[in-house]
């Protein structure tokens, strides 16, 4: 009885991955994906909206705005999960260093 159960799961999983890997689709690998990085800036970048921002404290000292053109601000208004073609989203991240130049000064002990 276990043997007759143990076979017929095993014949079952294999029955699922066949028709798995049967429904996936063929030319995914022959599309081209879209690039991550931008190297060059677009057109327009000058009307992109802000999204966020973010102020991180202790010791990263950092701030971050999120820019978006029409297109993403748009598909986010419509609670789109997927943002159609066209959509750039970019981050700008600034970190604060503090310099010699710009260090508080000190006062004399004598004050």
């Amino acid at each position: 009885m276990k043997r007759l159960t143990l076979l017929l799961i095993a014949v079952a999983t294999l029955a699922g991955v066949v028709a798995f890997t049967a429904r996936a689709p063929r030319h995914a690998a022959a599309q081209e994906a879209a690039p991550i990085f931008v190297t060059e800036i677009p057109s327009g970048y000058r009307d992109w909206r802000l999204i966020s921002v973010a102020h991180e404290e202790g010791d990263l000292h950092s701030f971050a705005a999120v820019l978006g053109n029409d297109v993403a601000i748009k598909a986010y208004r419509e609670g789109k999960l997927l943002f159609p073609d066209g959509t750039i989203i970019a981050a700008l991240h600034y970190r604060h260093v503090p310099s010699e130049e710009n260090a508080p000064t000190r006062c004399p002990s004598n004050w």
